[in-house]
């Protein structure tokens, strides 16, 4: 009988946090548990993973038709809780966290779900991104929201600077939301501030990744 490898144990703790991902994020993830990666695992291997960890028991996978590549997350055998609903609105930006996750992976980071919110004005962010002192508390968009809305987010994103030893705010976006994200930004001062805002264009409007690694592991 196969048996799950170390590397294939932190796959799928990763994968409960993340809860779904796609092959891309599969083939990141699986990288950065190998001692010589250097970018990410073919799709061929990536597959061949999925395909041995489904027999298992461990993931479920099924390929809408909204993607075009599968996209698999972990089974009740292995997370205890239901399959998710493939149609729902928030998928594509649960998948588009998965792919930010993994990447942050790659580049040597933990990655973590930020804290449960203790107040109806707390912001929960999209995830946390952790390597020695670094601490991303990480926001993944590409749909922009009401204006008023990024006000009331931003003022808990300063106090959690100020307050939770985050070292940056890292926004993940398309071109168009990105330059919402940073005019919003610099009515509260983030680029005059020690731990700064950064900003990140690396989707497209559909939420498909389209590049923008570099800045994950600038200082």
């Amino acid at each position: 009988m196969r048996q799950l490898t170390s590397r294939d144990e932190a796959m799928l703790d990763w994968m409960n946090v993340v809860r779904l991902a796609d092959v891309d994020a599969i083939r990141w993830t699986l990288s950065a548990y190998q001692d010589d990666h250097d970018g990410p695992v073919s799709v061929r291997r990536a597959n061949h993973w999925i395909a041995r960890i489904a027999e298992l028991g461990y993931i479920g996978s099924a390929r809408p038709v909204y993607r075009d590549r599968q996209i698999v997350w972990p089974t009740h055998q292995a997370s205890g809780r239901a399959a998710p609903r493939l149609f729902r609105q928030t998928i594509r930006h649960e998948l588009a966290v998965a792919v930010v996750a993994a990447r942050y992976l790659s580049a040597g980071y933990k990655w973590t779900r930020d804290r449960w919110t203790l107040s109806a004005t707390d912001h929960q962010a999209d995830g946390v991104a952790e390597r020695g002192q670094r601490v991303d508390l990480v926001e993944v968009e590409f749909t922009s929201k009401k204006v008023a809305r990024y006000a009331s987010i931003y003022v808990d994103h300063a106090r959690r600077l100020s307050a939770d030893q985050v070292s940056r705010v890292v926004y993940i976006c398309s071109d168009s939301v990105a330059s919402i994200v940073e005019r919003e930004a610099d009515k509260f001062l983030f680029r005059d501030l020690r731990h700064p805002l950064i900003v990140i264009r690396a989707f497209d409007a559909q939420g498909r990744w389209v590049g923008g690694v570099a800045k994950l592991g600038s200082s």
